[in-house]
């Protein structure tokens, strides 16, 4: 076996990054409001959001960051 193989198998680092997903309050926090207005936004389906195992509610960071700035420019905005 060569090294050049062996220093491959020894890195397993993916090409990709997986984000962890954000729960109700995680993405309450971020977003700066309280959880019960994610949740009205979830059933209003204005915010992205993810569903786990059915009733689970989860949200990535990636999608929210979008959505904060154009929340932050609409509270700017009134």
């Amino acid at each position: 076996m060569s090294n050049d193989s062996l220093a491959v198998s020894q890195n397993p680092k993916p090409a990709f990054h997986q984000e962890d997903p954000l729960k109700v309050k995680e993405a309450a926090k971020f977003l700066g409001v309280s959880p019960q207005t994610v949740y009205l936004w979830v059933e209003r389906k204005q915010i992205p959001h993810l569903r786990v195992m059915g009733r689970n509610i989860r949200f990535l960071k990636s999608d929210l960051e979008p959505f904060r700035a154009s929340f932050k420019q609409e509270m700017e905005n009134e």
